[in-house]
C-alpha cells in the first residue's frame, strides 16, 4: 500500500478529545482540502461552519441527541448542502420572472453530494495532520432548531456535523463490509451481496464481543433490520421543502 491507502485504511471514529484547540492555519488548510473534491459542473454546492463557541457547543451537543463529544472537542464542523449561493451568484444573470432550478430533487442531490465529497476530504486531510474526526448525523434530529441556532438561510441545510481534535484515547476500528460485499462486475449481482452477509455476521459478532466484554453480540443484519424499520427524523421532508429545497 502507499501512504495514502494506508491513512485511508487507518480511519477510526474517534468520540474523546484533548481540549489543544486546532490552530487557524490548519483549520483553513483542512477545509481547502476539502475544496479540492470533486464538485459537479464546479458548482461548489455546499458551507462548512466551524463552531469553537462553547456555549455555541453545547446548544449543539443537545440537539444532536446529547453527544458529550459535540460540546468537548475543539471544533465542530457544520457541513451543509449550499444552494443559497449559486442562486445569488446567478442573480444578476437572470432576465425578468426567468426560474431557476434550486429546488429541484437533482440539484438537491448535487448539494448534497458536493458536501459530502468535501467532507471526507477534509476528514483525510485531518487526520493526516494527527486529529480525530466524528461525523454527526444527529444533526438532523433537531434540523430546524440547528438552522435557527446557525442562522442558516432558505436554500441550505445541514447535511451532518464533524468533530474535529486531538484524540485522547484509543478507539477500535469497526470492521466493514468485505469487498465482495460491494464490488460488482459490469452488472449489479444481487446473489453476491447476499453470500457475503453471513461472514460478515460473524465478524461483527466477534468485534461487539470483543468491544463490549460480551454485553452485545447482536448480528450486522438484525441490526439493519431494527433500522429499517424505526421510523427516524421523518419531518425531514417537511422542513426541507419549507426551506425551498426538493419541491419538483
Amino acid at each position: 500500500m502507499n501512504e495514502v491507502v494506508m491513512q485511508l485504511m487507518k480511519h477510526r471514529s474517534v468520540r474523546a478529545f484533548e481540549q489543544t484547540p486546532v490552530p487557524e492555519e490548519q483549520l483553513r488548510e483542512i477545509v481547502a482540502a476539502g475544496q479540492m473534491a470533486s464538485t459537479s459542473s464546479n458548482v461548489q454546492a455546499y458551507s462548512v461552519i466551524a463552531v469553537t463557541d462553547t456555549a455555541l457547543k453545547h446548544e449543539l451537543s443537545v440537539l444532536t441527541g446529547r453527544q458529550a463529544y459535540v460540546e468537548s472537542c475543539p471544533v465542530f464542523l457544520v457541513w451543509c448542502a449550499d444552494l443559497n449561493r449559486l442562486a445569488q451568484a446567478a442573480s444578476s444573470h437572470l432576465l425578468d420572472g426567468e426560474q431557476t432550478y434550486a429546488d429541484s430533487a437533482e440539484s438537491f442531490v448535487v448539494a448534497t453530494v458536493d458536501a459530502a465529497l468535501a467532507a471526507q476530504n477534509a476528514a483525510i486531510a485531518a487526520e493526516s495532520m494527527g486529529y480525530g474526526i466524528c461525523y454527526i448525523g444527529g444533526i438532523r434530529n433537531r434540523i430546524g432548531e440547528v438552522t435557527s441556532l446557525l442562522r442558516i438561510p432558505r436554500l441550505v441545510y445541514p447535511v451532518f456535523g464533524m468533530c474535529i481534535g486531538i484524540p485522547s484515547a484509543s478507539s477500535g476500528q469497526r470492521p466493514r463490509l468485505p469487498v465482495d460485499a460491494v464490488l460488482h462486475r459490469d452488472v449489479y449481482e444481487p446473489g453476491r451481496t447476499f453470500a457475503t452477509i453471513g461472514a460478515y455476521d460473524d465478524t461483527m459478532v466477534r468485534y461487539l464481543r470483543s468491544r463490549t466484554e460480551g454485553r452485545k453480540s447482536t448480528p450486522w443484519s438484525k441490526i439493519m433490520a431494527e433500522w429499517l424499520t424505526r421510523p427516524n427524523r421523518l419531518q425531514l421532508m417537511e422542513f426541507l421543502q419549507g426551506r425551498g429545497l426538493l419541491r419538483r
